[in-house]
């Protein structure tokens, strides 16, 4: 089964009408973003969540110290770095417990070679933009990944919503799919039927 994360979660409320559309992660957003949400905001949400929710930070060049501090105080279950963090932060991290999902960010397939240097528990694949990180609402060029085989876990991000979803999984079966501004009213406000849509759509076209 194809799992299901949505990120960019910044309210209580958001944050469980996902886990009722049946999402697997939710991800809340540490780094400069529309969506940045604080540390005791973030770990008042996470008290409310049941536990078969994955709860994912994401961080942007953030130091190892940092992270780790973070995620124990907000009772994370898994980190995604989204910046250009070296192998050995991934090894750091991992070596103290943490799960730990490497983003990329792909425009060609010379960028899916850098998927090769991380032993991270999963591969976040988004889409390349100059100066941006993430929430960009553009895909990048799924027909990449034809020939892709990756060492770990993808989780494909990028522009996703659900319209395009079904497309996506068409093509690749990745281990998850990642969304935030597909199922938005506006940064940070999550869509409840949009959430639900993209959510119904990766289940019934998951091969």
């Amino acid at each position: 089964m194809v799992r299901v994360k949505i990120c960019g979660i910044t309210s209580v409320a958001d944050a469980l009408s996902a886990q009722r559309a049946g999402a697997d992660a939710v991800g809340f957003v540490f780094a400069k973003s529309p969506r940045r949400v604080s540390a005791p905001k973030v770990r008042a949400i996470v008290k409310k969540l049941g536990p078969r929710i994955t709860k994912v930070g994401v961080f942007v060049n953030a130091s190892p110290a940092a992270v780790l501090r973070t995620a124990k105080y907000c009772g994370l279950d898994a980190v995604q770095l989204h910046g250009e963090e070296a192998p050995a932060v991934v090894r750091a991290l991992r070596a103290k417990g943490l799960v730990v999902i490497k983003a990329l960010r792909v425009k060609t397939a010379k960028d899916l070679v850098q998927a090769r240097r991380f032993t991270a528990d999963a591969i976040l694949l988004d889409t390349a933009l100059p100066g941006v990180r993430g929430g960009t609402g553009q895909r990048f060029d799924w027909t990449l990944l034809r020939k892709f085989k990756a060492k770990t876990l993808v989780i494909v991000s990028g522009g996703l919503n659900g319209q395009n979803v079904k497309e996506l999984l068409g093509q690749y079966t990745p281990y998850g799919v990642d969304v935030s501004s597909g199922v938005e009213r506006s940064p940070g406000v999550k869509n409840a039927k949009e959430v639900w849509k993209f959510v119904r759509h990766v289940r019934s076209s998951a091969r």
